[in-house]
């Protein structure tokens, strides 16, 4: 499958076929996965032990974008299609968001801030709020993006009926005994309900339901929580909503301690090779580096979950764990170019990904999926990564 990336000149309306929704289904998988660096590097980039609700905000967030994710790459593969998460999803930041209209601005790498707060905002951004568009121009809010690919898919059941629909095997999505359990529990697609629960799930997490700052969690048993928009919402405003707090009204609750300060102030676009250009930054440039050949394998390990393989989730958790770690230590060196260290900026993680990088990742990746398949009789046990998965964000 081309990359929606690729395709997304092409103009934006409602998929009329099959492969269509197949397009606008990856286009969709790569809106959530441009999304995660973008949240991790706020989050990533808080001083330890200071500004805690923001950063559990965050991570919370952070870890339905993996579900939405998920979800996203099961449907995809139930109506029939194949799932692209590699080199070829990655864009420059800062990205245009697939099929998004020309008033949604590209995304950026911030740290945490206001500015960044604000990206996070317009990202979440409830239909209800966003501006109008025109026809084929682009949507101009992720809910009305959902919106299109639902209307498309309701449209072909009609047509067509689900059994020509819905053609791909259960076996290759990936299920709550493969998934790690945090944001949500994963579910498997088997035709339009169980399609149009998990494009609601998405959506509702991501603006809340009708007329609310509130999300359902139906399915998952659990309290009511804010959408993400609302929990942005409350980090940028420094102050909690009250239960009877509507979407336009400004959050009425106590105040949060919010910290500005208290990150490590980044030059986000800086690239790789920026850090190779001076002298003295060998250490610097050897960590983004390695956080990016991280960066490729989580992607290889997440393809393969997604393409048939689901139990290959489990091998992602460690490396998730793994960039946490590298991320944090690129954010306490001092920016390589003497221009930034002198504003007091730091080095950052730029989820880049070089053709020598995503070679060494494939290959480790078969490495190690093949090696856990050697393992006869002993499958990967995911109650053995409990620990680590409840952690993988923290």
């Amino acid at each position: 499958m081309i990359t929606a990336l690729a395709l997304d000149k092409a103009g934006f309306g409602v998929p009329k076929d099959l492969d269509e929704l197949r397009t606008y289904l990856q286009a969709a998988l790569e809106v959530e996965h441009l999304t995660i660096p973008v949240y991790m590097t706020g989050m990533y980039t808080i001083r330890p032990g200071t500004n805690r609700t923001a950063y559990y905000a965050i991570r919370a967030v952070l870890l339905e974008e993996m579900l939405h994710m998920t979800l996203v790459a099961n449907l995809l593969n139930a109506v029939g299609g194949r799932p692209v998460v590699d080199s070829g999803v990655v864009a420059e930041y800062p990205a245009k968001l697939p099929f998004s209209g020309d008033g949604v601005p590209r995304i950026g790498l911030r740290h945490f801030s206001p500015e960044a707060l604000e990206t996070f905002l317009r990202i979440e951004l409830p239909k209800s709020m966003a501006p109008g568009g025109d026809p084929g121009s682009g949507w101009t809010s992720i809910g009305q993006f959902y919106d299109t690919v639902r209307t498309g898919l309701e449209h072909l059941i009609r047509t067509l009926g689900q059994d020509q629909v819905f053609t791909g095997g259960l076996e290759r999505q990936v299920g709550p005994e493969d998934f790690y359990n945090s944001g949500g529990e994963v579910f498997r697609i088997d035709g339009r309900n169980s399609a149009l629960e998990a494009l609601e799930t998405i959506t509702e997490q991501g603006e809340g339901v009708s007329d609310s700052i509130w999300n359902s969690n139906n399915r998952f048993g659990e309290q009511r929580e804010l959408a993400h928009y609302f929990r942005f919402n409350e980090i940028f405003a420094g102050r909690a909503y009250g239960p009877d707090d509507r979407p336009k009204d400004p959050p009425s609750g106590p105040l949060i301690d919010v910290t500005w300060d208290d990150a490590y102030p980044i030059h986000g676009d800086s690239k790789v090779e920026d850090y190779k250009e001076h002298e003295n930054t060998s250490a610097v440039y050897g960590q983004a580096v390695a956080f990016n050949a991280r960066y490729a394998v989580l992607l290889g390990y997440l393809n393969s979950a997604f393409n048939g393989r689901p139990r290959d989730m489990a091998l992602a958790i460690p490396t998730m764990l793994e960039l946490r770690d590298r991320a944090e230590q690129l954010y306490r060196n001092p920016h390589p170019d003497p221009r930034f260290a002198a504003e007091g900026r730091f080095a950052s993680a730029t989820f880049e990904i070089t053709p020598r990088e995503d070679g060494l990742a494939a290959e480790e990746v078969r490495r190690n999926i093949r090696a856990a398949a050697l393992e006869a009789g002993a499958p990967i046990d995911l109650s053995t990564l409990a620990s680590d998965s409840a952690e993988a964000f923290a």
